[in-house]
């Protein structure tokens, strides 16, 4: 069984030292491979979590382990599932390592945190809004192609190519110079934030 990890993210990548086999985008591996818990963005607290794993668990204690990737992605790699093959497209800009999978025969785009039906996050570590508006101009031209229906996201609801248009172009039109100046703030407080925290565990 191979888990395919969309970006290194603590929320997408976490469980992935349950599986045998694990791949990821080349970008990211170094990330996983040394548990790297600031480029994962770890940052969970105890109301996000339905069912503790253990009594005494605690949500603040929880970190991404380390994990050896038995696979690395690159852009337009495919993955056979025997019934169906998934190519692998970088979509950088959310992070830097971060895939979409592309079942070009039923049309299907599998997005990962690239995009959701919601407002795309590009203020993390390793976030960058040039390459968010190159990877939403991929998407645009995935559907002026008809190349995809059917979008399934990391997070939320599944939405259709008009949707999956009007999100992408939608990004493109607001990455203006006030929206890069409030990013850039708000990544700066995001970095703070995530490498005190990660030194008080490291110091635990």
């Amino acid at each position: 069984l191979l888990a395919v990890a969309t970006h290194v993210h603590f929320d997408h990548s976490g469980g992935l030292q349950h599986f045998e086999e694990v791949a990821v985008h080349s970008a990211e591996a170094a990330a996983l491979l040394q548990g790297d818990n600031y480029e994962a963005v770890t940052w969970l607290s105890d109301r996000e979590v339905a069912r503790p794993p253990r009594p005494g668990w605690s949500a603040r204690q929880f970190r991404v382990p380390p994990v050896r990737p038995s696979r690395l992605l690159h852009e337009g790699d495919v993955i056979n599932l025997g019934d169906r093959q998934l190519t692998v497209m970088h979509m950088p800009g959310h992070s830097r390592g971060s895939i979409c999978l592309h079942d070009k025969d039923r049309k299907i785009l599998f997005s990962g945190d690239v995009v959701y039906d919601g407002s795309m996050i590009d203020w993390l570590p390793y976030s960058r809004i040039s390459d968010y508006i190159a990877s939403c101009q991929r998407l645009m031209e995935l559907v002026d192609r008809g190349l995809v229906e059917k979008v399934l996201p990391g997070h939320f609801n599944i939405f259709g190519a008009e949707r999956l248009y009007r999100l992408a172009s939608n990004y493109i039109s607001q990455a203006g110079i006030c929206h890069k100046i409030s990013t850039c703030a708000m990544r700066s407080i995001a970095s703070i934030a995530l490498r005190v925290a990660n030194s008080r565990i490291a110091s635990q």
